[in-house]
């Protein structure tokens, strides 16, 4: 699987290419790990170029939330409509900080 890192001010930004699946939720939860542990402030997940997240992709999503919550600020950002639905149906819209494109996640963190 292909994750971008992209550092913007004090942002790092991780964009997920393609799929996050059954078969790429290890490697795209080894990234977001690595990125959580170290000393990054504020951490974007961009998911501009994915084109499908399972709920294992999903979980990976909120051990990385879990793991920043109240030490760091954690969101989400560029979602397609149907990545979106994912996470409205999941519940997960209600309980993360997700923005339209990367500049209001940007704006906002």
């Amino acid at each position: 699987m292909e994750i971008r890192q992209e550092t913007i001010g004090e942002a790092t930004i991780l964009v997920p290419l393609a799929r996050v699946d059954s078969s790429t939720a290890k490697a795209f939860e080894a990234k977001v790990l690595a990125v959580v542990n170290t000393a990054a402030s504020k951490i974007l997940i961009d998911f501009a170029e994915l084109n499908y997240i399972s709920s294992a992709g999903l979980r990976v999503v909120l051990v990385g939330a879990k793991m920043t919550r109240g030490t760091r600020k954690f969101a989400l950002c560029g979602m397609k409509p149907h990545i979106r639905e994912v996470f409205d149906v999941s519940g997960f819209a209600k309980i993360l900080s997700i923005y339209p494109d990367r500049e209001a996640a940007l704006a906002a963190l």
